[in-house]
């Protein structure tokens, strides 16, 4: 494939991970994380108070988690996200770095790697791709946010454009299916398609409306434009669309929702009542893939491939296999690269 060559830069955004798999590390990541006022939309005194009580009650138990999944490299989240922005460099000729949302690299990182001189570039214009295929205020838009404030303070000659949510473009979904079929083929007896969850609360923020949401019954499945912003709806978009080109009759997958944190409801179904619901009516080879990663993570790796599995086997299922997220497969890179193209013909809005 030949290179772009101009003068553009791409920063690769998740959400992080912490510097080590220790109690004080992830207290430290989890403070940031949770004073985000888009995940904990609380006064600040009272997110001071809340984020305390859950860093004291969470940090030992997240670091064991962490510890449970930690490689030579660190992270897997930081590991795997670094060695795809190699690739898609490599793809494209264009400057790639990885910025986090939280914890190092951080997205400041970012932008100050792919601006600092070389080769003779002076770079115009950066691309963020937020790795979220689906909208949801506590990932896109803080880390857009976040990157127009990181531009604004170093570079504000540079151009920033934002490769919009993918969560039904065809080469995301096109990716899934060639990434789940061969686990497919070895035979299964359901696919759950699990999506990080968020509060009802979020929903109820994000939409433009104020009257769709939560509000309407089957709202996700009654056509508004409060969809182009609504989380729960884009996740249904996904696993419908997914099981669809899988061919899966209905009784053959189902859809749940993973990794609350804190007080409130969140949406539903909730992925460990799922699991333990399919291992009591029968199901004894379990599929699992999570489409709203695109890096193997905590969220994928230890709850799902760790904890999901033991709590499988316990409820009396025989076999639960994580099908890995779509991470540095040459399919996705092209992917990543193809919207890279597009975006240097103007085809995604600044």
């Amino acid at each position: 494939m030949l290179p772009l060559r101009d003068e553009r830069a791409a920063v690769l955004v998740n959400i992080g991970s912490p510097a080590a798999a220790t109690p004080a590390a992830v207290r430290c990541y989890l403070r940031q994380y949770l004073m985000d006022p888009c995940m904990i939309g609380a006064p600040l005194p009272l997110r001071r108070a809340l984020v305390s009580v859950i860093t004291r009650l969470r940090s030992r138990r997240s670091a064991a988690a962490y510890a449970a999944i930690w490689g030579d490299e660190g992270a897997p989240l930081v590991a795997i996200s670094r060695r795809l922005a190699h690739r898609l460099q490599e793809a494209t000729g264009l400057p790639v770095e990885v910025g986090m949302r939280y914890g190092s690299p951080s997205i400041e990182d970012a932008v100050r790697a792919v601006l600092a001189p070389a080769a003779g570039r002076s770079i115009r214009k950066i691309v963020l791709i937020p790795q979220f295929p689906q909208h949801a205020d506590s990932t896109v838009t803080s880390a857009v946010d976040e990157a127009r404030r990181v531009v604004r303070k170093v570079a504000r000659q540079v151009g920033l454009t934002v490769v919009p949510p993918f969560y039904d473009r065809v080469e995301y979904i096109r990716a899934l299916v060639d990434s789940a079929r061969p686990y497919l083929d070895a035979g299964f007896d359901h696919l759950l398609i699990t999506f990080h969850g968020v509060p009802e609360r979020h929903l109820r923020r994000a939409d433009p409306s104020g009257v769709h949401c939560l509000r309407v019954r089957d709202c996700c499945y009654v056509p508004s434009a409060a969809h182009r912003r609504c989380y729960r709806a884009q996740c249904i978009t996904t696993a419908r669309t997914l099981a669809a080109r899988l061919q899966l009759a209905d009784k053959r997958w189902s859809l749940a929702f993973q990794s609350r944190l804190g007080p409130g409801k969140w949406i539903g179904p909730y992925t460990e009542a799922q699991i333990d619901a399919l291992a009591r009516s029968g199901v004894r080879k379990l599929l699992v893939i999570s489409p709203a990663f695109t890096v193997d993570c905590l969220e994928t790796l230890e709850e799902i491939g760790i904890r999901g599995r033991r709590r499988f086997l316990e409820a009396g299922g025989e076999e639960l296999q994580l099908i890995p997220c779509l991470n540095e497969r040459p399919q996705w890179v092209e992917a990543l690269a193809g919207w890279l193209r597009s975006e240097a013909r103007g085809l995604v809005p600044d």
